[in-house]
């Protein structure tokens, strides 16, 4: 019988925007993933071919709870811990660190939740590998900027990452920049916040 090397990683994965849920709480911002539907509009919102500013009350939007991962960390790395998880690929929403994405300076309860689950993650052994950026663009970026039509996305991504580089450090070995960088083709408004389109 063959048998995993030894440090070979075996884990599983989510991202913040499929996960966290508390959309709204901790000081987190709107991001792109917060403004898509379930539902009829969900593609045309995907594809950036029907513009979503707002958020109406007569639909669901799956990312505003997800399965609370905000509240419920501690349990689940339980569980990913007696699955015998050593690695958890996750990721940090942008929003909830950086609310707008163009402050000076991050959200000190967001870097504490973060803080808290890689910690956790440390208590069973599991390695964090973490990616910056899954489908999860601030919203004040998408409609005060263009999002990634315009340069000064560089430096707002630089800071975010900069910041997540020194908040986490000693706590996350593993860092990934873009989930699925090719999505902003398929996807452009959930991978990369453009919109074409202008209902």
């Amino acid at each position: 019988m063959s048998v995993f090397p030894q440090g070979f990683l075996w884990g599983g994965a989510l991202a913040a925007n499929q996960s966290e849920g508390a959309y709204r709480e901790g000081g987190k911002g709107l991001s792109t993933v917060d403004m898509i539907p379930h539902g009829e509009h969900r593609m045309p919102v995907k594809l950036g071919l029907e513009k979503r500013f707002q958020l109406r009350d007569d639909e669901f939007y799956p990312s505003h709870d997800a399965i609370d991962f905000y509240h419920r960390y501690k349990d689940d790395i339980a569980l990913m811990a007696e699955m015998g998880f050593t690695v958890f690929r996750t990721s940090i929403a942008w929003s909830r660190l950086y609310p707008d994405g163009d402050e000076l300076t991050p959200n000190e309860e967001g870097i504490a939740f973060y803080r808290a689950v890689f910690e956790e993650c440390k208590k069973y052994g599991i390695e964090p590998l973490v990616t910056l950026c899954h489908f999860d663009v601030p919203m004040h970026l998408v409609t005060e900027y263009g999002s990634w039509r315009n340069r000064k996305m560089v430096e707002f991504f630089t800071r975010y990452a900069r910041t997540c580089f020194e908040a986490f450090d000693g706590l996350v070995k593993y860092w990934l920049t873009f989930n699925e960088i090719n999505i902003m083709l398929h996807s452009p408004f959930s991978g990369a916040g453009l919109v074409f389109g202008g209902r």
